[in-house]
């Protein structure tokens, strides 16, 4: 059962009634009011204002007379009641606090795990797919390619490579088409996969 996250009605009453004893708005040898009085006060019934002046009466800070009613008898009392009650209040915050963040945690380390296996997953994956991947070739100035245009030279069909862009000098040419003649010193960036690269360094040489 979820527990409140704030003390019962009666001792919060209790308190109250505590705060102003301890501030001296009801004196020592003071009688309090009835307990219909009180209950009218407060907004809430009879039996809570019973169980709030029981635990003012436990504390010392009242004393209860059948047929007399409840008088004031400590302040100093009253004082270290206020001081207790705010104290648990605070570890009772505190608890709360403990709590929502523990499940904060938890929350998050669930994700976080969560998110490990989804990358364990993917990193499965690109081991057994073995992903194309790309490679930098550069075209020496001998090369057979010199003077040829892409779709000239069969490049893929003699590599099984795709030439996805020319770093030439300061320039990039992205996706080069089949008319774009290879120059000395053209940096082939490369897609394929790894069985590639012996066959494109032997074919551009």
């Amino acid at each position: 059962m979820k527990s409140s996250p704030n003390p019962p009605i009666y001792e919060q009453v209790a308190f109250d009634i505590a705060k102003k004893i301890a501030a001296g708005a009801i004196a020592e040898g003071e009688r309090l009011s009835g307990r219909s009085l009180l209950a009218a006060q407060y907004g809430v019934s009879s039996e809570t204002i019973r169980r709030a002046v029981r635990c003012l009466a436990d504390a010392g800070v009242v004393e209860t007379q059948d047929n007399v009613g409840s008088t004031v008898v400590s302040q100093g009392s009253a004082v270290s009641y206020t001081e207790k009650f705010q104290l648990n209040h605070n570890a009772r915050y505190l608890k709360r606090e403990m709590h929502r963040l523990i499940k904060e945690r938890n929350r998050l380390n669930d994700q976080i795990l969560e998110l490990m296996d989804r990358i364990t997953d993917l990193n499965g994956r690109f081991a057994e797919s073995d992903l194309l991947r790309n490679y930098d070739f550069t075209v020496p100035s001998t090369s057979s390619l010199m003077g040829k245009s892409v779709g000239e030279s069969g490049f893929w069909q003699n590599t099984g490579g795709t030439i996805v862009a020319i770093r030439r000098g300061e320039e990039i040419l992205l996706s080069p088409g089949p008319h774009v003649r290879f120059q000395a010193g053209d940096v082939l960036v490369v897609a394929g996969l790894p069985g590639i690269v012996p066959r494109v360094q032997e074919f551009i040489s």
